[in-house]
Formats: structure tokens, C-alpha cells, sequence
């Protein structure tokens, strides 16, 4: 499966990992928004947006067998930090629903705009399925 690679003496990450060594099939995951498979928005709420992009997420790793557990790295696009900060228990339990307590390495990094105007949140995500 996957292995968690924390250095001796790090503090603990909480909410993802530092790094992830795993070994199968990769699967990579095209920047994801949250809007529906119709690709309407649903909802202009954060939350909501994150929710839905993780369903986005987990629906395209099962067309290629995986699951949320296979999930190795993942880089998070936000359009206003500060929304993003106050809303992090909210954005830490929509995770935890989609994609269970699995936290792979990740990134979030605060972008000036997406493509899609409506969009708050982008999620771009790598898996491996084990051989």
C-alpha cells in the first residue's frame, strides 16, 4: 500500500502528510472545480465548492479502480485565503465525509483567479493503485 515518510524529530503534519511513498498504477486527477457533472455550480459557498470538487475527485479515480485511500498527493487552489481559514472545520469534516480520514501530502496555495469565475476551489490530485 501506501507508506507515510515522516523525518525522526518533525513535528506531525495534521490534516495531510509530509510525503508518501507507494508503488502500483498511477493515476493522475485533472484540476477539479465544484461544479456538477453537468458542469453547473451548485452552490457559491466554499464549503459546498470543496465538497462537490472532492466528489469530482473521487468520482474520476473510480473510473480508473481507485479510491479515495489511493490518493497520494494532492494541491488545493484557493481564490481567498482568508474564506479558506475560516472555514477550515467546516472544509476539514466535508474532507474527512468524501474522502475518509486518509490524508496524503498536500499543498493549498492561495491563486489571484481560476478559469471558471464561479469557482473558489481547485483540486488537483495523484493516486497510486497498488500492483
Amino acid at each position: 500500500m501506501h507508506e507515510i515518510l515522516q523525518p525522526d524529530g518533525w513535528a506531525k503534519p495534521v490534516g495531510y502528510a509530509n510525503g508518501v511513498a507507494a508503488r502500483g498504477r498511477l493515476v493522475f486527477v485533472g484540476g477539479q472545480i465544484g461544479w456538477n457533472s453537468h458542469s453547473e455550480f451548485e452552490s457559491d459557498d466554499l464549503v459546498g465548492q470543496v465538497r462537490q470538487t472532492l466528489a469530482n475527485v473521487v468520482a474520476i479515480l473510480g473510473e480508473a479502480g481507485a479510491r479515495p485511500e489511493h490518493i497520494t498527493s494532492m494541491t488545493w487552489y484557493y481564490t481567498d485565503k482568508q474564506e479558506y481559514l475560516s472555514n477550515l472545520k467546516e472544509i476539514g469534516r466535508a474532507y474527512r465525509d468524501v474522502i475518509g480520514r486518509h490524508f496524503p501530502a498536500m499543498a493549498a496555495v492561495q491563486v489571484a483567479a481560476l478559469m471558471e469565475d464561479r469557482a473558489k476551489v481547485e483540486i488537483q490530485a495523484m493516486a497510486v493503485v497498488p500492483d
